[in-house]
């Protein structure tokens, strides 16, 4: 791939070539000589960025090494899970009775939100596409076939290139979906799963509505996901009308994605980023301005400098990039000068800023904690209910699985305080085992596994292996004392 710089003119420093320029139809030809004009003068003189300048943003407890490219593609691209291989048992006085799985949905496209207004990278989709359809428990419905979507757009359409989204509107893809690797992924993850949990908990060779549980959320990445999943989990089960349906709440009160409406969340986030307590999130958008980080970024992208949406946090250029990488693509490239492009450098330095900001949001700021909280209060009472359900008998279920989002992990690790806190990739997963101790006293115990091993936290529960599961729960209401109180904190 092309350099920035050519490498005479970088001297020993990571110097960024830019191009800072503007797609908008406003002023154009006005704007045309300034930004030769910039350009040359980066020619001449670069953009040093420096990692020493981040090094007071960068959380000692991020897990994440920017210099480590091959270990993000392994890694956050399909992230470390539950496997034979991997897992440990406790000892044999243990005896598991029940799991709980919350994963974060594999490898996609990028959001339609993420794309550049120019993209230099096409999406191809030819031969996968979303489900979707209807089917009735009898009659002529009973039968009825699944419908494949294939995205287009019609050349006729003079909506299409107002969105100057170059080739990429073109595309037979949705923005996003589930790629024909990430269905891959999600048929190893299930299948990893049934082989650890299978046996111990003696699961049938079909799926069972009162035995297993699958959920998902609103966005229909989740139930892609899903499909895959059930196809891991149960590889030798035929699916037909009498498969058991995948759960999904409303989207108005969803505590899995989560979508339920809590004005306070929403009001605290803003106050440590944006707002009175934001000092050090509107720091660090201020220091990628100043040394050029989003500069060289917006050069390459064509995304204008004053739209807000893609410097408020680097969630729109993480998202572009590690889309791309996660599949093999290269990195972007100035469709107006090919030979101006992001180097792995710079896409590290926003996998490094990213993965701040998840530790940021989630864990550092002020706030943080009760953020997590009131985000994600609702799911972990219900996780709650599902232990004692199982304790007390009223539950048959020995396995439930929830797909969900970044968001949804990120709140999770919050709420329980990990040790060591990124933006979760790919495929991330959380889960519960619950495990009953006959002797020598009759107990009930939790353990949960991150990324496959036991989760370690800074909460006063320390490391999650084997928590009595009153301590476990007494926990939880120490932070969401009940539902009520949760309506009353949201509103």
């Amino acid at each position: 791939m092309p350099s920035i710089l050519p490498a005479s003119l970088i001297g020993g420093f990571l110097y960024l070539w830019l191009l800072y320029g503007s797609v908008s139809s406003r002023g154009v030809e006005a704007t045309a000589l300034a930004r030769d004009e910039q350009l040359h003068e980066d020619f001449e003189h670069g953009v040093l960025i420096s990692d020493e300048s981040w090094q007071e943003f960068n959380a000692s407890s991020l897990a994440f090494s920017p210099s480590q490219a091959l270990s993000f593609v392994n890694d956050w691209c399909n992230m470390p899970h539950v496997t034979k291989e991997i897992y440990s048992a406790p000892s044999s006085e243990f005896v598991l009775k029940y799991v709980e799985v919350i994963q974060r949905h594999h490898k996609r496209t990028p959001y339609d939100s993420n794309l550049f207004y120019q993209e230099d990278t096409r999406w191809d989709c030819s031969g996968v596409g979303p489900l979707y359809g209807l089917r009735s428990q009898s009659g002529e419905g009973e039968n009825a076939n699944p419908a494949e979507w294939q995205a287009f757009v019609d050349s006729s359409n003079p909506f299409a290139a107002s969105r100057l989204k170059g080739p990429v509107i073109a595309s037979n893809c949705q923005f996003p979906q589930l790629t024909p690797g990430g269905l891959e992924d999600s048929i190893t993850h299930g299948a990893n799963l049934r082989e650890v949990y299978g046996s111990k908990l003696g699961l049938s060779n079909s799926p069972t509505a009162d035995e297993v549980i699958f959920r998902v959320t609103n966005n229909p990445l989740t139930s892609q996901v899903a499909s895959g999943i059930l196809k891991g989990f149960y590889p030798g089960h035929t699916y037909d009308i009498s498969a058991p349906p995948v759960l999904i709440q409303p989207s108005s009160i969803d505590s899995l994605e989560p979508r339920y409406s809590c004005p306070q969340a929403d009001s605290l986030r803003t106050s440590f980023t944006t707002g009175s307590n934001g000092s050090v999130w509107k720091a660090h958008l201020q220091r990628a301005h100043d040394d050029g980080t989003f500069r060289a970024l917006d050069g390459v992208s064509g995304i204008r400098p004053d739209d807000s949406g893609w410097h408020v946090s680097f969630d729109h250029y993480f998202d572009n990039l590690n889309a791309r990488q996660c599949h093999g693509k290269p990195l972007p490239c100035s469709v107006s000068n090919s030979s101006y492009c992001v180097s792995q450098q710079l896409a590290d330095k926003v996998y490094e800023i990213g993965n701040w900001e998840y530790s940021y949001l989630y864990r550092e700021a002020p706030g943080a904690l009760r953020y997590a909280a009131l985000k994600f209060g609702a799911w972990m009472l219900e996780l709650e209910s599902h232990l004692r359900g199982v304790v007390s008998g009223t539950s048959k279920v020995k396995y439930y699985h929830n797909i969900a989002h970044d968001g949804s992990i990120s709140s999770l690790l919050g709420f329980l305080q990990v040790s060591k806190m990124a933006w979760p990739g790919m495929g991330s997963e959380v889960v519960f085992e619950l495990y009953e101790r006959p002797t020598p006293s009759n107990g009930w115990f939790v353990r949960v596994l991150w990324s496959g091993t036991i989760m370690e936290t800074a909460s006063p529960l320390g490391v999650l292996d084997m928590i009595p599961l009153e301590k476990f729960t007494d926990y939880i209401h120490s932070l969401v004392p009940s539902g009520e109180w949760l309506l009353a904190a949201c509103s």
